[in-house]
This record gives C-alpha cells, structure tokens and sequence, in this order.
C-alpha cells in the first residue's frame, strides 16, 4: 500500500508536549511577561503583574529578554525573581482556543553573557537603540515548570528540563559566522527558505540566529522559523542542514 503526502501528514505522529513548547519559545519574538509586584509598590502589592515584553532565546531555548529597571516588571523581579511568560501560538486561527499556547515558569536573573545580549539583538535589531542604555539589561530565564494547552483537553505540566534542547556550545560558537555567511553570500537561499519552504511573502528576508534545531529568519517586523531535518552539533552540521533545505526549495520551485 502506497501512502500520500496527504495520508502522511494525516498519520504522522503529533510532536511531544516538552517539543511543542521549546518550538513556541523559539519561534516567538514576544510574551506576556507576569512578576509579583512588589511590597512596597504603591500600587497592589502582591497582585500578578503582567506585561508584553520582547524575546529571544538562549541556544537551548531558555527565554532572554531585555528590560530596563525603571520598568514595574524588573522592580519586580528584583524584589522576587519567580516569573512566567506566556508564550501564544495561536495567531490567525478561525478558533483561538484550537491552538497551542504555553506558560514557562522560572527564575529571572540578569546575564552578563556576550552570547545573550548578542542573540537578543540579532532578534531584534531595533533594540540597539536603547541596549546601551544604562538602565537596561539582559536578563536569562531559568526554567523551572511549563505548561502546555495545545487545544481542547491536550494539556500537559512539564519540567522545565525537559523543556529546553540540549545546548550546541560548538555551534554558538560559530553562530555569528554562520548566520553573516548566509546572508552576504547565500541571500538566495534565504529567501527560498522564506517563499518557497514557509509560503511568505516580502523580499529582503534575513537569518537572525541558528541552533541545533533549525534557524530565524526575518524580516521587518516580522519574524520566522526554518526547522532542521536533524539536529546539529556545529558549523559543519548546519550547513549539512541548510544546503539539505535550500535544494528542496528549489526542487518545489521547479516543480
């Protein structure tokens, strides 16, 4: 028995709960960010404190957000470093509820990691507008918990352990070349990835940031994720990875 794309789509198995979570936290640019305001605010102490927040992920997917102390959320966590991020996959759905959002409970500490600061602004260039400032800084989640709603009745709690990839040190350490070779010299590709692989539309997109599972693209405000067949340890994996997607492309462009 032969079985169609279709029929394979149909049957192939549902990503697990701990991957689906590690995806939203990698493809998402923001989240709702909840602190315990602080006792001696003059405005309800003890109450759940929640705020939109810009994001990015270290190499494992442990959240990295930049955020300035005259901000009520770092007043916050500098009193209590307990913290959630509520991470919303559910944009464009006819039924919201369908689809998969996920809350990622931990500890905020600030970072002083070059690594963190440099992966957030490569996630968000316009923020270097303000990173010097010396109110702002970079601070890394440490995730304890996760909850995952990923439709009706698909609802899971997860270690935050078992949330987050395991780290490519090898490959961080090449990121930076990797992701400024693709763009200065393999810009085609990069846009056959966006067009052709992810259906967008819009030229001039551009790689952010690649991992051991796959890479981010952007462009303007709006942001994308290109997932690897395999994951990868190093520079030479992902370019394995990356010539592996490009020539499906073109292979479904030609089509």
């Amino acid at each position: 028995m032969v079985m169609s794309d279709e029929d394979a789509k149909t049957h192939a198995p549902s990503p697990a709960p701990a991957d689906t979570v590690r995806a939203l936290l990698r493809a998402s640019d923001r989240a709702t960010l909840a602190t315990l305001q602080r006792a001696d605010s003059p405005d309800s102490p003890g109450y759940p404190y929640a705020s939109l927040v810009l994001l990015a992920v270290d190499d494992d997917a442990a959240p990295i957000l930049l955020i300035s102390t005259l901000a009520d959320h770092t007043r916050n966590l500098l009193a209590d470093p307990r913290a959630s991020l509520l991470l919303d996959g559910t944009a464009g759905l006819d039924e919201p509820l369908t689809g998969a959002r996920a809350t990622v409970m931990g500890r905020l500490q600030r970072s002083s990691t070059s690594r963190h600061r440099e992966r957030y602004l490569a996630r968000h260039p316009s923020a270097v507008i303000y990173a010097g400032f010396k109110d702002f800084a970079v601070w890394r989640m440490t995730v304890e918990r996760a909850h995952l709603v990923a439709g009706f009745g698909a609802i899971h709690w997860l270690d935050g352990a078992a949330v987050l990839g395991e780290p490519a040190p090898a490959l961080a350490a090449r990121e930076a070349d990797v992701v400024d070779h693709m763009n200065e010299d393999h810009a085609d590709a990069v846009a056959l990835y966006a067009r052709v692989l992810l259906g967008l539309d819009g030229d001039g997109w551009a790689m952010t940031g690649v991992d051991r599972e796959g890479a981010d693209l952007r462009l303007g405000g709006r942001v994308a994720r290109i997932a690897f067949d395999n994951p990868v340890e190093d520079a030479d994996g992902a370019r394995v990875e990356l010539v592996r997607l490009v020539k499906r492309a073109r292979t479904m462009a030609a089509e």
